[in-house]
């Protein structure tokens, strides 16, 4: 199925979805008092876990403070970081050189990253996210209202929900803290992650290249499998990535290989004649989307494997996510930082600039979102 099928059969479903939620909302859910139901949402507050974050904040409010500050200085950084990062490719997608990677990628469980590892990354990001928040806020004397969980179209949330009133009486240094606290959080989980995934790294050694796809009518359709390791070509052992390239550049259209390959484990000699690289003339061309393959070198392979990739993308949805949070735009946290600021320094034009650079942003994320979306309509 193409990508575009995919992603209609997806958009049905969740269609379907909400249009069920819809009518349990207004006859067996009607009169909940803990569940909200709107188009595209379901909200569940509670006042359960209030004591815990408020202990946990009041109790070391020097250590949540100094937290918050670190924070500010993280926060707005990330904020110049990522308007910078949108700019550039937004200059690269407005007058592209070569072809150009998509800078903004939509996180959809089981769709743009994998289901299982999608789903416990965002648990952790939404968890560390909102408890840094309240942690911070209550450490600054900002009463919590509730807690609670959130679903919205496809993508499960937590939120502490302060007291607006108060939040917006306390100094302008409190509330930076509680805005750039929850990416903070998400920024200490990735570093974390690194280390972790790094280390798991040394256990492990190149033993081959992997066939992660295969180009359809290329030299490989029909031969080469997904998942198939190739530990061997004309006789020349491969355990790198960098050794295969090699290879591969210097061989020619019409040049017959013969490859040792495993497969299921098992170990398979086959024939291939490549075809002409339709980039680079004159270069012989298999048809395979290649990545390199890893063995640990203390066993576990499955075990590590699996502890690798999640630390993995926990690193990947805490930075990335993160960092979009500073995106100068209301409701994201930077957004609200950067008014406040803005205002606090200038009570007359603080909201005209900030709102200036909020309608820029919005049209670099626009231009960003392009490759994306053509990614997915093909």
């Amino acid at each position: 199925m193409s990508v575009l099928g995919t992603l209609t059969n997806v958009i049905l479903g969740i269609l379907g979805f909400w249009a069920v939620i819809g009518i349990l909302g207004v006859t067996v859910l009607k009169d909940s008092k803990s569940l909200e139901i709107a188009p595209f949402q379901i909200i569940w507050r509670t006042k359960r876990f209030l004591d815990f974050i408020d202990r946990v904040g009041r109790e070391h409010k020097g250590f949540w403070r100094i937290y918050g500050d670190i924070g500010i200085i993280a926060g707005f950084g990330g904020m110049a970081f990522v308007l910078y990062y949108f700019l550039k490719q937004a200059y690269n997608i407005l007058r592209p050189t070569a072809e150009v990677v998509p800078s903004v990628q939509l996180v959809i469980p089981g769709v743009t990253i994998p289901l299982v590892y999608g789903l416990i990354s965002l648990a952790v990001l939404i968890i560390v996210h909102e408890l840094s928040h309240g942690f911070v806020a209550r450490a600054e004397n900002i009463p919590l209202k509730s807690v609670g969980l959130l679903f919205f179209i496809v993508l499960p949330g937590a939120f502490v929900e302060p007291d607006e009133d108060e939040l917006k009486k306390a100094p302008l240094r409190s509330r930076l803290r509680v805005f750039a606290a929850g990416s903070f959080a998400n920024f200490i989980v990735a570093f974390i992650s690194v280390l972790v995934f790094n280390g798991v790294t040394l256990a492990f050694e190149p033993h081959g290249v992997e066939v992660f796809g295969v180009i359809k009518d290329s030299p490989a359709y029909g031969i080469l499998e997904k998942g198939d390791v190739i530990v061997e070509i004309n006789g020349v052992k491969i355990n790198t990535l960098e050794e295969f390239i090699k290879f591969m550049n210097n061989t020619k259209p019409g040049e017959e290989l013969s490859l040792v390959i495993l497969r299921n484990g098992k170990v398979k000699n086959i024939s291939i004649t490549l075809g002409e690289h339709p980039e680079r003339p004159g270069k012989g061309f298999i048809g395979i989307y290649p990545t390199q393959h890893l063995i640990s070198k203390i066993g576990f392979d499955k075990e590590l494997m699996v502890i690798f990739t999640l630390f993995y993308w926990l690193y990947v949805i805490n930075f990335g996510v993160g960092l979009m949070n500073l995106l100068p735009v209301i409701p994201l946290d930077g957004g609200r930082m950067l008014i406040d600021t803005l205002t606090e320094l200038s009570p007359r034009f603080g909201k005209i600039v900030g709102y200036s650079i909020m309608v820029l942003s919005l049209i670099l994320l626009g231009i960003n979102l392009l490759p994306t979306i053509r990614g997915f309509v093909g």
